[in-house]
């Protein structure tokens, strides 16, 4: 066995080094990590080899203990380089990731593909020789990959598997990479104060940092600053979004709506001819295997059933929505005309989330730009903190002294036991960094829940990646509400990963949960933004420690369904085209993937997408993530979600004592099991019966 001295990359275990952790150290160390592994392979595979040909059987310890630790030092190593190109992006680490990942991708299909592991795993398939049904499950999504990474094919098409594969990670990296230098290269520097009227003081000191941090200066060679200028808009999030929202200059909205929706879609850095490849080769793929399209791959290790039962339960939230958006279309229109624009007028893309703003106001009275001083992170982490305890009999301490660190900005917490046992930890990276860290919101794996023997346990590590305000000068960071549901999303996946009790790692946590069901424990968790104990918790003014005032509490509770049409169509366009992508669209078919989009949108939106939209080049969740053919899983598990919160509601959220008990049985089930049951059965466990639609359609007032 080659020694190999464990730093950087090498390390395998434990929390990264993360500053050790450079572009010099892994091109010189993933070269050593791979050598390693295929001796370590080779190893196994003449144990298992012994064993079959004297007849032995096979049971669980003699390969998947080894097959676990060889796929984790790979899935560490690797993991910790695509984190870091995810949140330090620097052309450097770019290139590195790019010239080493044809190697990771190559050993991964080598290991999927070994002819002896299939048989030891189909072995112990066949005599049965598992002790328990988390074993049975884990058995067969290992047979079930290796199928459907080759391992049933002939040499020739093999190769011809193995080349696409390389092929397809390269270009999800691509695309990743030219939706992040889009976002980052395109801005727009407005000197005249009257093209920022109607921008609230926060985001107009938000634009007046980009200028400053772009080395702009004001007329008189001042640094700019929020109410003189000069303001620099750009593509990412906490920029984008209050532009859209409050500017009231109509032709500058249009500008920055048209370039937002275009990102990636026109020169060096389009995606377009990507798109068309990718879907080219993943069907390509698909049919070698076997199937008769990538759409039939992803369903295979899904709870969905098949295609046929995603469309129904689309077509089910469709009829429902679809009433409910004209009609919000019609109120923005009116809206817009009460408020002075002419008969004739045309609402527009760049008018919705305008118009929506100054009617939510006028319906409501509610203005969420104004709340933000209410959401001070430092106070939502201790409401949310707050909650798990109620819910889940769990403390949650910072220790970022104990931890290593990527960025200033990162938090490290433990997760510990109400007895004090530490039982998990996380980190944090809340803050939008748009030129180095890519846009969105994740929960990623660091380390997974292994119990190697009965005092040998490595305790589960989270990930957890927002991109929200960051704190300005003297101020923190003042959260929108949306962008306090998105933390307690995130929140909810991290707690599927800490709080499991599975001893099978390949099963603890979120590891072998159905990727229809993941959605579940995050989208529960925004359901508790606005409960009682949780808001008067969480929404604290910054400075004068004065609670949120009920009236606006209650305001954003009317609010919850506001919009509630269009947004649910929004998401079934979105799952029904990756859906169509992945299940019709080839190339004999003589249009383009953006034209089948327009197609799916005649019956899926109530406002045609302008020539300029392009979205599917941004659309990285089916491109560069993991939801090709799985974007429906959003609105499959919140079927899940909102039937698991309305056990709560039953049980009356006021009702402190079957709170407590119902959240240890959501705890015991949906976040302890993991992957170590079906979805049906951990529901089924946690709720005594299989799962509704009801609950959602109430939730999200279509009923």
């Amino acid at each position: 066995m080659t020694s190999i001295k464990p730093a950087g990359i090498l390390k395998g275990e434990g929390l990264p080094d993360y500053d050790k952790i450079t572009p010099d150290e892994i091109s010189k160390n993933i070269p050593l990590l791979i050598k390693d592994l295929k001796e370590r392979l080779n190893q196994l595979e003449k144990k298992i080899d012994q064993k079959l040909l004297a007849k032995n059987s096979i049971c669980w310890e003699d390969v998947m203990p080894q097959l676990y630790t060889i796929g984790e030092r790979l899935r560490w190593s690797w993991g910790v380089v695509s984190h870091l190109n995810a949140v330090c992006n620097s052309p450097e680490l770019r290139e590195v990731h790019s010239n080493e990942q044809p190697k990771i991708v190559r050993f991964s299909n080598q290991l999927a593909q070994n002819e002896t592991i299939f048989k030891a795993l189909s072995n112990l398939k066949e005599h049965r020789n598992i002790k328990d049904e988390t074993q049975i499950r884990i058995i067969e999504t290992e047979l079930i990959t290796m199928k459907n990474k080759g391992i049933g094919l002939e040499a020739n098409e093999k190769a011809l598997f193995n080349s696409r594969s390389e092929r397809l990670a390269e270009l999800s990296t691509t695309f990743s990479n030219n939706v992040l230098d889009a976002t980052k290269n395109w801005s727009l520097l407005i000197k005249n104060k009257s093209e920022v009227e109607g921008l609230p003081e926060r985001a107009l000191e938000t634009l007046a940092l980009a200028a400053k941090e772009a080395g702009d200066k004001s007329k008189e060679g001042n640094n700019p600053s929020a109410s003189n200028g000069p303001w620099r808009v750009g593509l990412d999030m906490p920029s984008y979004i209050p532009f859209q929202t409050y500017a009231k200059d109509r032709s500058l909205r249009e500008k920055v709506y048209r370039a937002f929706v275009s990102r990636a879609s026109d020169g060096k850095i389009s995606n377009k001819e990507i798109i068309e490849e990718i879907l080219d080769l993943r069907n390509k793929q698909a049919k070698l295997l076997g199937y008769k399209n990538w759409c039939e791959i992803s369903l295979a290790t899904k709870m969905a059933d098949n295609e046929n039962a995603v469309e129904m339960l689309l077509e089910e939230l469709r009829l429902a929505a679809m009433p409910h958006a004209e009609k919000e279309l019609l109120h923005l229109r009116e809206c817009a005309k009460r408020n002075g624009e002419n008969e004739d007028y045309e609402l527009s893309p760049w008018d919705v989330s305008f118009w929506a703003e100054v009617l939510r106001k006028e319906k409501y009275d509610l203005d969420q730009e104004k709340l933000r001083p209410w959401f001070p992170l430092d106070q939502v982490l201790n409401g949310l903190f707050n909650l798990c305890k109620r819910l889940f009999e769990i403390d949650i301490e910072e220790a970022s002294n104990s931890a290593p660190l990527w960025h200033e900005d990162v938090l490290f917490f433990n997760v510990k036991n109400l007895d004090g046992q530490k039982i998990a930890s996380f980190y944090l990276d809340p803050f939008s960094r748009p030129a180095t860290k890519r846009g969105g919101a994740w929960m990623d794996e660091c380390l997974c829940r292994n119990q190697k023997t009965k005092d040998d346990i490595v305790l589960p590590v989270a990930y957890l990646v927002c991109n929200q305000t960051p704190p300005l000068e003297e101020k923190p960071s003042l959260m929108s509400f949306e962008e306090v549901e998105t933390l307690f999303h995130e929140f909810g996946h991290g707690l599927q990963h800490m709080l499991t009790t599975v001893n099978y790692p390949q099963a603890a946590g979120i590891n072998n949960v159905e990727w229809d069901a993941v959605e579940l424990a995050s989208q529960f968790m925004e359901n508790w933004c606005l409960e009682d104990q949780t808001i008067s918790e969480i929404a604290i003014h910054w400075k004068t420690k004065e609670p949120l005032p009920k009236s606006e509490i209650n305001k954003l509770r009317l609010s919850r369904t506001f919009n509630s049409g269009l947004a649910t169509l929004r998401q079934i366009h979105f799952a029904l085209t990756d859906l169509k992508l992945h299940s019709q669209w080839n190339k004999d078919l003589e249009i383009s993937p953006d034209e089948l989009r327009r197609e799916i949108a005649k019956n899926t939106t109530v406002m045609d997408p302008i020539p300029e939209d392009q979205f599917l080049c941004a659309f990285s969740h089916i491109f560069a993530g993991g939801y090709a053919a799985g974007y429906y899983s959003y609105k499959w598990a919140e079927v899940l979600s909102s039937d698991a919160f309305a056990a709560f509601e039953e049980a009356g959220l006021a009702n402190k004592d079957e709170v407590r008990k119902i959240g240890k049985k959501y705890r015991d089930s949906i976040l302890s099991l993991g992957g170590s049951r079906s979805p049906n059965k951990v529901f089924k466990q946690f709720r005594g019966r299989l799962p509704s639609t009801e609950a959602l359609i109430r939730h999200s007032g279509l009923n």
